[in-house]
């Protein structure tokens, strides 16, 4: 027996030995390797080198769970912080995060619709963005359509897709003077689905409309989705005249299906039920 062979001997002993053992292991008298008490299975193995044989240390099936259901616990433990992070980078606000999920969504007959195919968004989403698909919502204020959009980013962060929404709003008041450069723009590239509360509201300048659309022209040149939110009717968007809007309103058209939202407002419905509320409580 040679130098190598002996050193391979002696560390082949050494981590069979070095193996612990519970009180219930045993040594099955079939092949004399050691035996897990509590799956049965081999604890030892017998490996071949340079025409002998050596036993060894292995896994039995019971460890062997246990070691994939610690790594399946460190795994779900990266992906939850990951999660965290981005819904930390998401620019939604904890209200958004906490209370907009399909779970909280009030189902109606003039809302139904409009929520199948958020559901169906979100369950399609790497179909979604392998074909640059994205959504318009559309119609009068009040009805759902910023709300949708959120549970459709809740959803996605809670997953693990990394989602920006932000309102025009915002964009328009940045640094007093619509401060969106091309460094701005390509971080918001950075997210697999951008979601722009409100078009419409960059009516003011002809600068601040030039904004707007080199964002949603970058999203459409990179092939990453974007939904949009407006109050603005759908044939005011489609027969609008104005070379100016037009090729903000065409890009969108392009690549963001346009879903409906119909009924009386939310916000309306809420404010009347919280008067009869109070006047019952201060008049009764």
């Amino acid at each position: 027996m040679d130098e190598i062979t002996n050193v391979f001997a002696g560390l082949s002993q050494s981590v069979a030995n070095a193996h612990p053992r519970n009180d219930s292991d045993y040594i099955n008298p079939n092949d004399e390797l050691l035996y897990c008490g509590v799956c049965h299975t081999p604890k030892q193995c017998r490996v071949p080198f340079r025409g002998n044989m050596y036993v060894q240390f292995c896994i039995c099936s019971c460890e062997a769970k246990r070691i994939e259901a610690e790594r399946e616990a460190l795994h779900q433990q990266q992906l939850n912080a990951e999660i965290c992070h981005l819904k930390s980078l998401s620019g939604m606000t904890r209200q958004q995060l906490s209370e907009c999920n399909f779970e909280k969504y009030g189902v109606t007959a003039d809302n139904e619709k409009p929520l199948k195919i958020c559901r169906k968004y979100v369950d399609n989403f790497g179909i979604m963005l392998e074909k640059n698909q994205g959504l318009l919502f559309w119609g009068d204020v009040g009805t759902g359509k910023t709300f949708s959009a959120e549970c459709i980013a809740n959803a996605l962060l809670d997953s693990g897709v990394p989602v920006v929404m932000t309102s025009f709003a915002k964009l328009l008041g940045r640094d007093k003077g619509f401060g969106v450069d091309e460094d701005f723009i390509a971080e918001l590239n950075r997210a697999k689905l951008l979601i722009i509360d409100d078009l419409g509201a960059e009516r003011n300048t002809d600068f601040a409309l030039e904004k707007v659309y080199n964002i949603i022209d970058s999203r459409y040149s990179a092939g990453l989705p974007m939904i949009l939110t407006t109050n603005l009717d759908l044939n005011e968007i489609q027969q609008c005249k104005d070379i100016r809007y037009q090729r903000v309103y065409e890009r969108i058209l392009e690549v963001c299906y346009p879903v409906k939202f119909e009924g009386k407002s939310h916000r309306k419905r809420e404010a009347k039920d919280r008067f009869a509320e109070m006047r019952e409580l201060f008049e009764a």
